[in-house]
């Protein structure tokens, strides 16, 4: 049996070997025993990741690649999730323990994927997986760039991002009609924040609404002090702030409050 591509779970199963052995390589297997498969499909990156010195867990939303892997992966069916990745409490299965993700992730929920991946980066020391090229660029791109967002800023405050290979359309079923970009997120030593951690993600988020503003425009629903905002960092677009910057602007924007 082979499983039908579904539109509305943004499915394009990986038919290139060669491409899926690559993806499953970007994985270090340093500092973690389980690793996470996001959205499996028929298991062509599955096949590669259970060779491997690790445990894998599988999570796939739909149920007709739930009965394929259960009967073409004999030996992984106990760690088949049939679950929604973004609702479902991992901690059911990893009970704080440590684990890596990995993946082709679903275009249409990749930037969602990320966000749940960095609220869990206590126990997610590495990420890679394939995305839709310009979310990939989007993520590893640095200040000054004009993709540079929210995305970029947030993982890039606890990861270090490698942009690392581009897929193009033709290696998948059915092909999308953009090309894929590769990425590997691997967590800093320290990847604590010296400044208030809901503030920054605040910080980072007003700011990039309005992303054509200064910084002093943009986040006026601070109340910030005239005193504060005649600071120079002020006069500056988001895009501008490296992340060390958002750290000191959070910081700064702390002690005026």
């Amino acid at each position: 049996m082979t499983v039908k591509a579904k539109k509305h779970l943004g499915q394009h199963f990986l038919n290139d070997e060669s491409v899926a052995q690559k993806i499953a390589d970007t994985l270090s297997l340093q500092g973690y025993q389980n690793v996470l498969e996001i959205g499996p499909g028929m298991g062509v990156l599955t096949k590669y990741l259970v060779k491997k010195n690790i445990t894998t867990y599988v999570i796939e939303i739909d149920p007709e690649s739930v009965t394929y892997l259960k009967a073409n992966y004999l030996n992984l069916a106990p760690r088949i999730l049939e679950q929604d990745f973004l609702k479902y409490d991992l901690n059911t299965v990893f009970k704080n323990q440590p684990f890596a993700i990995i993946g082709n992730f679903p275009y249409n929920i990749s930037s969602q994927i990320v966000f749940k991946a960095l609220k869990m980066r206590n126990q997610i020391p590495e990420f890679s997986g394939m995305f839709q090229k310009e979310v990939a660029q989007r993520i590893c791109s640095k200040e000054g760039s004009k993709i540079y967002g929210i995305l970029s800023v947030l993982t890039q405050a606890f990861y270090e991002a490698e942009y690392l290979f581009t897929v193009p359309p033709n290696v998948f079923s059915p092909p999308p009609k953009v090309d894929s970009g590769v990425l590997r997120l691997t967590r800093k030593e320290d990847f604590s924040l010296p400044c208030d951690e809901t503030l920054f993600f605040k910080v980072v988020k007003t700011g990039f609404q309005q992303r054509r503003k200064t910084l002093r425009n943009s986040l006026k629903t601070f109340n910030l002090s005239d005193n504060l905002k005649a600071n120079s960092i002020f006069g500056k677009r988001p895009e501008q702030l490296s992340v060390q910057e958002f750290i000191k602007l959070t910081q700064l924007i702390a002690e005026d409050s």
